[in-house]
């Protein structure tokens, strides 16, 4: 199973930071597709590509909102040249990046017609566009491998996109393996359903993980993305009856008392209301003992790729960076040394 990062990227210290998550041993890094939180995108994903080798980079995700799918596609073919075809592109229906400009997410129906359309341009396809027949023009010139498409999903609406449209579904529900399990069955036969050999589709998942000496530094660490993530369950439209116990409670907390103005942060009124309890269901938090056996549930669900979100906003850098090391210290090498079986 792989292991990824998703973090946000700092100026003027993103090429380093690349350099440092290859040299740990991840095998990917994301950066949020956040424009009014985040530096641009593509850019520093550039700066990255040039200095790394082998860690794979994309976005974490971009949306169907604020850039056009010819525009999606164009700059992850132009990231999958530069970095000698280590270019992931992950797609979502919105969050922060909308909401910073007064809109909503993306509805399920356009967001699938979107997935389908960045697809074949990133196969090189001609699409209709208004009676224009539209394709990116200058990927003849090139020759570098498809870049391959992850879809961020909770709902069973988008899991059934990504599953019919994308080359792989990245859950976003927790660390629960109970509750992914029942998740990524539901991928697998809505791929078979659609015709498609579940086995083709990679499968992964976003996991909130800190790990720390100390489970109240490691928890605290965690509240505010554990809120962000767990509030993907509560967009409207979700029915919570049908979330298990421990996400039903908190998603109806965040329905009502999620603050976007405080969108990740570990400050926020809103993180407070994730209790320990929850936390230790929804994340994976502690030592690296304790967290190996964690990831190793993961890797027996069959995921091909978990992406690590190592803290919220406002913890202090050393926090972050010591969980970072912990992770490729005490957890990668054993998880690679002996896979689930």
């Amino acid at each position: 199973m792989e292991i990824g990062v998703l973090m946000p990227p700092l100026p003027r210290r993103t090429a380093y930071i690349a350099r440092m998550i290859e040299e740990q041993g991840f095998d990917a890094m994301l950066f949020p597709d956040s424009q009014n939180l985040a530096p641009d995108v593509w850019m520093e994903l550039g700066l990255a590509a040039g200095a790394t080798t082998k860690l794979k980079l994309g976005p974490g995700v971009s949306n169907s909102l604020t850039r056009d799918p010819a525009v999606t596609a164009c700059a992850a073919l132009t990231l999958q040249v530069e970095s000698e075809g280590r270019a992931v592109l992950g797609m979502g229906r919105g969050d922060s990046s909308v909401q910073r400009i007064g809109k909503h997410e993306d509805k399920v129906a356009s967001f699938t017609a979107y997935l389908d359309t960045v697809q074949r341009y990133l196969r090189g396809d001609a699409i209709d566009r208004d009676g224009f027949a539209s394709r990116l023009e200058w990927h003849q010139h090139v020759k570098a491998p498809k870049v391959p498409l992850f879809v961020a999903a909770t709902g069973k609406r988008v899991i059934e996109a990504a599953a019919r449209h994308a080359d792989a579904v990245c859950l976003a529900a927790g660390a629960n393996p109970t509750h992914l399990g029942g998740l990524l069955a539901h991928a697998r036969e809505t791929a078979r359903a659609a015709g498609r050999d579940p086995a083709s589709v990679r499968y992964g998942a976003f996991i909130n993980c800190v790990i720390n000496s100390d489970p109240t530094v490691a928890r605290n660490a965690l509240r505010g993305t554990v809120a962000t993530f767990a509030r993907f369950s509560a967009f409207q439209g979700s029915d919570l009856a049908r979330l298990p116990g421990p996400l039903q409670g908190a998603a109806g907390y965040l329905r009502t008392h999620y603050d976007m103005r405080e969108h990740t942060s570990s400050a926020a009124a809103h993180a407070a209301g994730m209790s320990d309890a929850f936390i230790d269901w929804f994340a994976i938090s502690g030592t690296a003992d304790a967290a190996l056996p964690r990831f190793r549930e993961l890797a027996a669900l069959g995921l091909d790729f978990c992406y690590v979100i190592a803290g919220s906003a406002n913890v202090p850098r050393e926090v972050t960076t010591a969980s970072l090391l912990g992770l490729a210290q005490g957890v990668l090498p054993a998880l690679r040394s002996a896979p689930a079986t």
